[in-house]
């Protein structure tokens, strides 16, 4: 294991600067008051890439470990009322897990950094500055976080690896050719992850572009706050502010109409058991099937503030989402189904994680009516996610 010294630069073959002058200075173990960095290999990609993976510690005790591969969160844990630590997000052991054939091809994107457009973008097209483009059609005939080879299965660039001001951070760069899975611009992104001193994991996801395009970048971590692989998630109590969501059709894109909560299985306004109402008759619910839905979340477009917020009565762990975005999908893992066995051999049976994505609406591109996804020269596209956890 390396442990990254952060008063110096450091600079490590094919990955560039690992740390740059001025970061935050630490004694020779690599350790300052407020965590470590650390990294290790974690396997090599078919074409021979390698691929490494960062620990993030904060001085808490809590973890967040993230590969360049895919910028995935393979791990994270946090304390429980009592003290102890467990691993709270879906992910596997090894390289291979995320990379075999059989996980590629019904990828559940555990833990990924999810673009050039995360969610579903419908017809597998969309039209831009009086242009069509075409995408590849990866589910049901619509493009699902990106197409067929997202930003979740590709290597990224470190930039830097340090204790910054307000914790542990690692930053990743991604430069997506103009024409990569159909979509026009050579974007550049990058993606820092900062595992702050209060348990808050930070996400940070910034991009330009050279010509008119789309950008929709979220994460896509399976939580379980009892822990990983530890049974359902169903008596988890979601909170979420918002009181419309946007209504889809059976291949769940967005009709363009908005639909209030009140009344419907959809209202989390009262904190309410994920299975309390999952298996409702009510027909758009069931195109799920059961919760994979967007909610329009109530506060100004591009302000920071609280999306949801979700307590496991077991752990007494608590997570809060917040994010200037101006939609939330939460999935319910619905498609877990048993045949994935994750971390610690723990198996994911159906509903045994959820997920909670701050991004735009899905297929925004086809809707004037929705907050615009388009990114121009000269713009700056921003994504600020926290997911904060604590105990109660």
């Amino acid at each position: 294991m390396k442990k990254i010294l952060l008063s110096t630069a450091v600079m490590v073959a094919g990955l560039g600067v690992i740390c740059l002058t001025g970061c935050t200075s630490v004694s020779k173990s690599g350790s300052t008051s407020m965590g470590t960095v650390t990294e290790v290999p974690f396997g090599t990609m078919p074409d021979g890439t390698p691929v490494q993976i960062y620990t993030l510690r904060n001085s808490k005790g809590a973890e967040a470990r993230i590969m360049t591969y895919g910028g995935i969160v393979e791990k994270l844990t946090m304390p429980d009322k009592n003290g102890s630590f467990a691993d709270v997000v879906n992910g596997f052991d090894t390289l291979d897990g995320y990379t075999r054939p059989g996980y590629v091809s019904a990828c559940p994107y555990f833990g990924a950094l999810i673009g050039r457009y995360g969610n579903r973008i419908g017809g597998a097209k969309f039209r831009l500055e009086g242009q069509t483009y075409t995408l590849p059609a990866n589910d049901h005939g619509n493009t699902l976080h990106g197409g067929t080879k997202g930003f979740d299965k590709v290597v990224w660039t470190v930039v830097k690896a340090d204790v910054g001001p307000e914790g542990p951070r690692l930053v990743l760069n991604y430069l997506s050719k103009d024409g990569e899975q159909g979509f026009p611009g050579n974007l550049n992104v990058t993606a820092t992850y900062t595992l702050m001193d209060d348990n808050a994991l930070k996400l940070v996801f910034t991009a330009t572009t050279d010509k008119p395009t789309v950008v929709n970048l979220t994460h896509h971590s399976y939580f379980n706050l009892a822990g990983q692989g530890n049974g359902d998630i169903l008596g988890h109590l979601v909170y979420i502010n918002a009181n419309q969501t946007t209504p889809v059709d059976s291949t769940l894109i967005p009709t363009g109409a908005f639909a209030d909560v009140a009344g419907t299985p959809f209202d989390f306004r009262t904190p309410t058991a994920i299975g309390a109402r999952i298996n409702d008759p009510d027909t758009i619910l069931q195109y799920g099937p059961g919760y994979d839905h967007n909610w329009v979340i109530n506060k100004p477009l591009g302000q920071f503030g609280l999306m949801a917020r979700v307590m496991d009565p077991g752990s007494g762990r608590v997570m809060e989402v917040w994010s200037d975005q101006p939609g939330l999908q939460f999935y319910a893992g619905n498609f877990l189904d048993g045949t994935l066995t994750g971390k610690d051999g723990k198996v994911y049976q159906r509903r045994s994680a959820f997920c909670m994505e701050p991004q735009h609406y899905p297929d925004s591109p086809n809707h004037s009516n929705f907050p615009s996804t388009e990114l121009k020269p000269g713009e700056t596209y921003h994504n600020t996610i926290e997911y904060k956890f604590s105990v109660e």
